[in-house]
């Protein structure tokens, strides 16, 4: 069986965030509770009062032919935003993202996520004996409904109602959210995955899937679009695996993968995020016994990583992908019995991997070659490599 590190155990969700981010970077929360952020506020107000609140916080100059305007950002009270994160009234003290099926302690009245609490005999909070936990509805009725709230306001680019002041128009620009909470809802789902509240996480992710299917619809097919929910669903995935469910991982992935093939890219993230899912979907057909279907996962996600490397060869990174790939589809080779074709795989990754210069600085991409070359050794003949 390959080793840990050729399976990609660490690649779950804390290995998407690392390209989930540079998907997302259209994707900047807001809170649609500041009232600068509201178009029928503004088309309330007197001229005089929306040119100063054009004046103040968060705001961005651009030009138009009908004159200046100005970009309103505006920041959220709890400090839910794009920039900062702060524990506030909705968070748990232990996962430290939303709360999720709160579930309050007795007698001292704290409140965590369900999933956070049940590990624990004392409040985190207080140290006081949990006698008992019941759920806190009301709470979470709440919770969900700020969730649900922010950013999910969908507002026009451009406020069509322009006012003349001192004989110029100006435009009030408001920011397109419709997909802006999708930032705000992986960081919620990445907190808790962490801390291994995997349900919350799961949830938040859902919502953010759904909203980015919502947009595909009326859209259609973007390469951002598209690039962004592969990257979801592959978290998706990642969460069902987690929580035993290898069915509803494979569907995710496999929906993840027909997203990402849509991009038409050179985006070296996009083609890793496109090989993770490949071989974690090889992963889970590995274990059910069908080493025929890993094979075929595991040999796309070869042919999408040398394909990059292709164009991007001076890249340790995607050098070692390659290899850690033809591992993977040795691996399954020699347990099928083609002890020939897996050999020459092994035999390719060693070569790739000798030949990999690294700098100094590069720790944990040294670490990991060094761990697939133990690998490579102990598949090898030792008269092939004495």
């Amino acid at each position: 069986m390959v080793s840990c590190i050729l399976q990609n155990r660490s690649d779950v969700i804390t290995f998407c965030s690392c390209c989930f981010y540079r998907l997302l970077t259209k994707m900047t929360p807001v809170c649609p509770f500041v009232k600068a952020a509201r178009p029928d506020d503004a088309s309330s107000r007197k001229p005089s009062e929306n040119q100063n609140k054009q004046q103040t916080g968060h705001e961005s100059k651009a030009k138009q032919e009908s004159g200046d305007s100005a970009s309103i950002s505006p920041k959220c009270p709890f400090g839910y935003d794009s920039q900062t994160f702060k524990l506030g009234p909705f968070s748990c003290m232990i996962c430290q993202a939303l709360l999720f099926k709160c579930s309050k302690c007795l007698p001292c009245s704290h409140v965590f996520c369900k999933a956070c609490i049940s590990r624990f005999k004392d409040c985190p909070l207080c140290g006081a004996d949990i006698e008992k936990t019941e759920a806190d509805p009301n709470l979470q009725d709440v919770v969900d409904r700020f969730i649900d709230g922010h950013a999910r306001i969908k507002r026009s680019q451009v406020d069509t109602d322009q006012k003349e002041v001192a004989g110029e128009k100006k435009t009030v620009i408001y920011e397109d959210v419709s997909l802006e909470r999708g930032a705000f809802l992986v960081q919620q789902a990445m907190r808790a995955f962490r801390a291994n509240n995997i349900e919350s996480a799961k949830s938040r992710l859902s919502l953010c899937a759904e909203d980015i299917r919502e947009q595909i619809e009326r859209m259609g097919n973007t390469s951002e679009l598209c690039s962004q929910l592969g990257a979801v669903l592959g978290m998706l995935g990642d969460c069902c695996r987690a929580l035993g469910d290898a069915g509803s991982a494979v569907n995710y992935f496999e929906e993840s993968v027909n997203f990402l093939e849509k991009v038409s890219t050179d985006d070296l993230e996009i083609k890793h995020t496109l090989s993770i899912s490949l071989n974690k979907i090889g992963d889970l057909k590995y274990y059910d016994g069908d080493l025929q279907a890993a094979r075929s996962y595991y040999s796309q996600g070869l042919n999408v990583r040398r394909n990059a490397i292709k164009h991007h060869s001076s890249v340790p990174s995607q050098i070692l992908d390659v290899a850690v790939s033809l591992a993977k589809v040795a691996d399954v080779d020699k347990n099928l019995g083609n002890e020939d074709v897996a050999l020459d795989g092994f035999e390719k990754g060693m070569k790739l991997l000798e030949g990999l210069k690294l700098n100094s600085e590069e720790v944990g991409l040294e670490q990991r070659r060094l761990s697939v070359l133990e690998f490579f050794n102990s598949q090898l003949p030792k008269k092939e490599h004495d």
